[in-house]
């Protein structure tokens, strides 16, 4: 349950509402290595679900042994997870069965295997530091396995180097690579084109343009937008270390209709948040919010676009982009073409790919102003003059006040 309280964002609680003091002080350890409160609501899905387990089975978590961890992990391979609310929101088709425009398979009944493995790494980090404390059993119920791989582990490994942290464990599931997948320029097109409003362009705007993830860009406030050198700054996910990322034009363009649009309807400052709700009483913008209108969006086009997949669309221009060297497209402490593999396959799209996606066209001008044409708010030269005069005149004033 979430507590609103910093210092304990998450709490597990039990059968009768007590606080389980065992994962109380796993996650004051994660909160002490600079996790953030994501991280540690991730951890504990994963925990009630391994308590849930225990409960039913009737056996404490400090008497689990390795016959009820190897259960577990059949146990959450095979059983459906609880979904009534996900699948009202689904369109109505087999489920594994293809999306036929973006042909993407739609997420089976049970849990997926990187959520398996996820939740063995949790469950092997929690009695690791519990057996350290002496609170815990002496043996881990999910060890770790050296000999899993074919032939002895380690066997080619060079004595005068120091020995790698083995990260597999024994009930751990393989995990096949996957191809990352990125939107078509053509679908891009369509898809920008029936978005409703101008907050929701300037967001998807920013995000294919820039390259950030949903959670970083939605966290940004007034002051971390500089349209002069065309700037965002955003606070990484996993270093949690400010950054200045740059975005497109149009974006910026965008973002300003939207901005007029809540002149003297929301607080002005450089602490506000940049994005609201659309509905009065507006309220910040959240992630879920963000999410749900990006699945309306393709609930009206047909197709199961995420916004994961407006990242990788953003690393995919990027490579493709000639006037772009690898070090201009830094996303953190990794490279958007790291995560983009450019030795992988790319993944054929659904209906309309056999035709080819087009000329590559730069992440520095995504393909934002087609789907305004499409949806009838082209912008003109003049009146794109005009905004971006405001836009300028705005910041040569805000500095002459000060």
């Amino acid at each position: 349950m979430e507590t609103g309280d910093r210092y304990e964002p998450y709490r597990l609680v039990d059968a009768d509402g007590a606080a389980v003091a065992p994962v109380a002080v796993f996650f004051q350890e994660l909160l002490a290595a600079g996790k953030a409160a994501a991280t540690v609501r991730s951890y504990g899905m994963d925990l009630l679900r391994w308590w849930r387990f225990l409960q039913a089975v009737e056996v404490p978590w400090d008497r689990a042994t390795r016959v009820d961890a190897r259960d577990f992990s059949c146990w959450i391979q095979l059983t459906v997870k609880p979904r009534a609310t996900m699948a009202k929101r689904r369109p109505a088709r087999a489920v594994g069965a293809p999306n036929p425009e973006t042909g993407k398979t739609s997420p089976g009944p049970g849990y997926a295997p990187s959520t398996v493995a996820h939740s063995e790494t949790v469950m092997r980090r929690f009695y690791d530091l519990h057996r350290d404390a002496g609170s815990g059993p002496l043996l881990n119920p999910f060890p770790l396995d050296l000999a899993r791989r074919s032939g002895a582990a380690h066997a080619h490994h060079n004595p005068s180097e120091a020995w790698a942290p083995e990260r597999t464990g024994r009930y751990r599931p393989t995990l096949p690579r996957r191809i990352p997948r990125s939107i078509p320029d053509e679908w891009f097109n369509t898809l920008f084109a029936a978005l409703p409003s101008n907050r929701d362009r300037a967001t998807i705007a920013f995000w294919i343009s820039s390259g950030v993830r949903a959670s970083e860009l939605i966290g940004i406030r007034q002051c971390d937008v500089d349209p002069g050198q065309q700037l965002i700054s955003v606070v990484r996910k996993g270093s949690r270390a400010r950054q200045q990322v740059p975005a497109s034009a149009d974006a910026f363009v965008w973002l300003r209709l939207y901005q007029q649009e809540l002149h003297g309807l929301v607080p002005r400052g450089r602490t506000p948040p940049v994005w609201c709700t659309l509905r009065r009483p507006f309220q910040p913008l959240t992630y879920h919010g963000a999410h749900r209108m990006f699945e309306r969006v393709n609930a009206t086009i047909g197709a199961d676009w995420t916004l994961h997949d407006l990242r990788h669309s953003a690393a995919a221009r990027m490579v493709r982009d000639p006037a772009l060297t690898l070090t201009d497209v830094a996303v953190g402490p990794r490279t958007r073409a790291s995560d983009h593999d450019r030795d992988l396959p790319r993944a054929a799209p659904g209906r309309g790919r056999g035709r080819g996606a087009g000329p590559p066209r730069s992440a520095g001008r995504p393909t934002c102003r087609a789907g305004a044409a499409a949806s009838g708010n082209r912008l003109r030269p003049g009146r794109l003059g005009r905004t971006l005069r405001a836009v300028f005149m705005t910041i040569t004033t805000k500095h002459s006040t000060r």
